[in-house]
């Protein structure tokens, strides 16, 4: 009834086709939030909710949560979707009078095993190599802090790759500064570089609603499509998404969709005002700060900045090595340029880059980078205090960005007046660890 008496992976098993949803339903996040403010988690988590509308494909998703579905949005599941209990629901539950009332059943599809992360990790490993153990492909999105997740399973989710598992991996209230003051254990600026060490992860680190939308809808045709785009369809995708509540921007016409994917894109060019220029990098929950950074370095210095959304800097180091490995043993052929030299080799001044984890980070990309490459990093252990306290604690800020930018323009010798930077660091008053960040919080 097993198949025989060894663990076996027949071709047959993995020859079963799922319609994948239309493209129109991850229009949801193309539209930007207007006036309201929505967290990436938010948003990640309405496309979700459209996936399980769909009658044939939404049976396959497997939604888990170690920990507290609601902290992610996930209530509005509830009613709908229900929590999985094999013996049904047998009490009352303490919210019965909500709307969106905890509700379990044993027809429910949304796995929430407490906190047990063990649990939950192993439960991602058997829906994700369910296309195969059964031939039946369903697809795992296991929503966690991100923080719990590398960090006490990263050995699991070694397991996972190992048995070539397909999946979604969701590092929710990611970031160093991002969940402030409800202890240091949930400061997370490294899961990154934990992922990093996984061969089997895509991992991406998204900023907008619509980054996210292409990020996902991609994934789904690579570990679920029928595989004719050459694609190795044994991986599994790291996405870190975050709780702070920000304008999601309407996605921007002709947006450079293969920059996504691929890792970085530019977000807004120079202004060619004829002022020295630099560009900034940024992921995640920093964009805004980058964004922030460009005006106040026009304003205040007439610096004339690009910001580049770096969706996955991970992705840009797997491709600079690929591209590295190509040219050492193919000496005959044409050079390859790794992407991210490709996208800023006519910069004419320094890059920076920050984000909310730990230096090492931003530096996965360092030996492809041409010119002088600066990077800000939340490194060591978490800071209880307000976002733009901790902000300004690690350096990472707007106007860290700033004072970062000056100084390594006087580095090129574009800027010979190092006093400039003095002034900035009186002006934005980074010497005092009790200041914040005027970015948008």
């Amino acid at each position: 009834k097993l198949g025989g008496f060894l663990p076996s992976r027949p071709k047959e098993r993995n020859q079963m086709q799922i319609s994948l949803p239309d493209d129109s339903v991850y229009d949801v996040l193309k539209g930007g939030s207007g006036k309201q403010k929505v967290a990436t988690t938010m948003a990640l988590v309405r496309l979700m909710k459209e996936f399980l509308k769909d009658e044939d494909f939404g049976k396959r998703i497997v939604p888990i949560v170690p920990d507290e579905a609601r902290t992610f949005g996930m209530d509005s599941m509830f009613p709908s979707a229900r929590i999985y209990n094999t013996l049904g629901m047998n009490y009352t539950a303490v919210d019965e009078n909500l709307m969106l009332h905890y509700s379990e059943g044993k027809d429910g599809q949304i796995l929430h095993p407490g906190i047990n992360e063990a649990g939950a990790a192993a439960a991602f490993q058997v829906a994700g190599t369910s296309y195969m153990s059964n031939g039946e492909p369903t697809i795992p999105f296991y929503l966690f802090y991100s923080m719990f997740g590398f960090q006490r399973t990263g050995d699991q989710f070694w397991a996972a790759g190992d048995q070539l598992a397909r999946g979604f991996v969701i590092g929710g209230t990611a970031g160093r500064t991002t969940l402030t003051g409800e202890g240091l254990q949930h400061a997370d600026g490294h899961s990154p570089i934990i992922a990093a060490t996984n061969p089997a992860f895509v991992q991406y680190d998204p900023a907008y609603a619509y980054e996210l939308r292409h990020i996902i809808r991609d994934g789904m045709q690579r570990m679920y499509g029928d595989g004719s785009d050459g694609r190795d369809q044994n991986v599994m995708y790291y996405l870190t998404v975050y709780n702070e509540a920000i304008h999601q921007p309407a996605e921007p016409e002709g947006v450079d969709v293969e920059g996504v994917l691929r890792g970085m894109y530019a977000l807004t060019g120079h202004y060619e005002n004829g002022g020295p220029k630099v560009e900034l990098l940024a992921s995640g929950i920093s964009v805004p700060w980058a964004l922030q950074a460009q005006k106040l370095l026009m304003q205040d210095w007439g610096v004339d900045a690009a910001v580049w959304s770096v969706t996955s800097w991970h992705e840009l180091r797997r491709d600079g090595m690929d591209s590295d490995r190509h040219n050492l043993l193919h000496a005959d052929e044409e050079y390859r340029l790794p992407y991210v030299t490709q996208r800023l080799r006519n910069a004419t001044g320094p890059v920076i880059a920050t984000s909310d984890y730990d230096h090492l980070v931003p530096d996965m990309i360092r030996p492809w980078v041409p010119g002088r490459y600066k990077v800000l990093g939340a490194s060591d252990f978490g800071y209880s205090d307000t976002r733009a306290a901790a902000r300004r604690h690690f350096l990472i800020d707007a106007e860290s960005l700033v004072v970062q930018a000056l100084e390594a323009l006087n580095e090129d010798g574009i800027l010979q007046d190092r006093s400039v930077v003095t002034q900035a660091l009186n002006r934005y008053d980074l010497l005092n660890p009790n200041a914040g960040s005027s970015g948008e919080q």
